[in-house]
C-alpha cells in the first residue's frame, strides 16, 4: 500500500495557489505523480513553492489503482470546497464512470464535483474527460482525450465538440489532455499560464522534460522516432534555433538535411507533428517570450532577435497565441521567473 503525499503552507504570508486532485477507484498512479511533481516543483524566484497541492477522492481510504497496489487517500470531497484548480486523472472504469451506465456519474462523484466552486478552474487527463463530460462541463466546449477513446466519448457526449488530434485544450476555465504524456505539457500550460514561460521552463528542467510543447501539436505522431535508415530533420531544427533572429526559409532548412523542400516537409510533419513553419513561429515566440521577462530590451529589438522583424509583427503573433501585447505579457511576469 502506498500513500499520497501533500504539499501545503503559506508563501511569504500570502495564500498559494491550491490544486485538488480529484481521484477514483481505478486511478492511474502515474497521472497523479505527474500532477504533483510540475504543479510542486513550481517555485517563486526566492525560492518558495506557489502551489498547494491535495489529493482526495469522494470516499477517504484505500483507493485501488489500476495496478496491484492501493493508494491511501486521506482527504475527502470536502478538500475541493476552496480548491483554486481542479485536476481529474484518468481512472481505469472510465468508460463505465464508476459502474453507472449511459455516461452517468456515480452518486459520490456528482456530489463531489458539486461542491467546486463557481470560477474555479478544472482540467482532466486522458479519459478523465469523461467525468468532465458527464457533468456537463464539456457541453459545447472543445476537448480532447485519449486517442483509443475518441469512439466511445463521441458515442456518449455528442454535445461535446470533440478534437482528438491535438495534446491538449484549453477553454479557459476547464482543460483537457489527451494522455498520460500530455498531462506534462497540460500542468506546465497552467504553471506557464499562472506564473509566466520562465517558471514554467525552470519546472522543465527540474523535471527533466521538454519545456513547451503546443497544445495543438498532433497526439499521436505516426514516426515520433525516425527510423535508422532515415534521415532526421533534428540538424536543422538545432540549426533554427541558434538563428532565429534572421529569415528562415523552408528551402534552407530542407538544404541543412540534403533534403529536398517536399520530403523535408514531408519528414519535419511526421517527427514533429507540425509543419515547419508552424514550429518556427513558435519558437520564435516561446523566445519572445523568455526575453520579455529576463531582458529588459525594447520590443523594436526583441522582434529583431526573434525575427518578427518589427514590432508590429511581434504584437501581432505574440496576441495571436497569448491574446496579450508583448507590454502587458511583460507587465504581468517580469521578474516572477526564477
Amino acid at each position: 500500500m502506498a500513500g499520497v503525499g501533500d504539499t501545503a503552507g503559506e508563501t511569504a504570508g500570502l495564500r498559494r495557489h491550491r490544486v485538488a486532485v480529484l481521484v477514483r477507484p481505478g486511478m492511474l498512479p502515474m497521472e497523479v505523480g505527474i500532477v504533483h511533481r510540475i504543479f510542486g516543483e513550481a517555485r517563486s524566484a526566492a525560492g518558495e513553492r506557489l502551489y498547494e497541492l491535495v489529493t482526495c477522492t469522494p470516499e477517504p481510504g484505500e483507493v485501488p489503482t489500476d495496478s496491484d497496489f492501493t493508494v491511501n487517500v486521506a482527504h475527502g470531497p470536502e478538500a475541493l470546497d476552496d480548491a483554486d484548480t481542479v485536476v481529474v486523472p484518468a481512472s481505469g472504469v472510465d468508460y463505465e464512470l464508476d459502474g453507472q451506465p449511459g455516461g452517468r456519474l456515480s452518486p459520490g462523484m456528482a456530489a463531489a464535483l458539486a461542491r467546486i466552486r463557481p470560477g474555479t478552474r478544472i482540467a482532466s487527463v486522458c479519459t478523465g474527460a469523461f467525468v468532465l463530460a458527464a457533468a456537463g462541463l464539456l457541453d459545447g466546449r472543445r476537448a480532447t482525450t485519449h486517442w483509443r477513446s475518441v469512439d466511445d466519448f463521441r458515442r456518449m457526449f455528442p454535445a461535446v465538440e470533440l478534437d482528438p488530434d491535438v495534446l491538449y485544450t484549453d477553454e479557459g476555465g476547464v482543460l483537457t489532455a489527451a494522455g498520460v504524456a500530455s498531462g506534462v505539457d497540460l500542468c506546465l500550460h497552467m504553471v506557464r499560464c499562472d506564473h509566466g514561460a520562465a517558471v514554467a521552463n525552470d519546472v522543465a528542467r527540474r523535471t527533466v522534460v521538454p519545456p513547451h510543447r503546443e497544445g495543438g501539436q498532433a497526439q499521436y505522431i505516426r514516426r515520433p522516432v525516425p527510423e535508422p535508415q532515415l534521415s532526421s530533420t533534428s540538424a536543422a531544427r538545432a540549426w533554427a534555433l541558434e538563428h532565429l533572429d534572421r529569415p528562415l526559409s523552408l528551402r534552407e532548412l530542407a538544404a541543412r538535411e540534403t533534403m529536398s523542400v517536399r520530403t523535408f516537409t514531408r519528414r519535419f510533419r511526421e517527427e514533429v507533428g507540425v509543419s515547419p513553419l508552424q514550429w518556427l513561429t513558435r519558437q520564435r515566440i516561446e523566445r519572445a517570450r523568455q526575453l520579455l521577462e529576463e531582458t529588459e530590451l525594447t520590443v523594436d529589438r526583441i522582434a529583431a532577435e526573434t525575427g518578427f522583424g518589427t514590432a508590429a509583427s511581434l504584437r501581432q503573433h505574440l496576441h495571436a497565441a497569448l491574446g496579450v501585447s508583448p507590454r502587458a505579457y511583460r507587465s504581468t511576469f517580469r521578474g516572477v521567473g526564477v
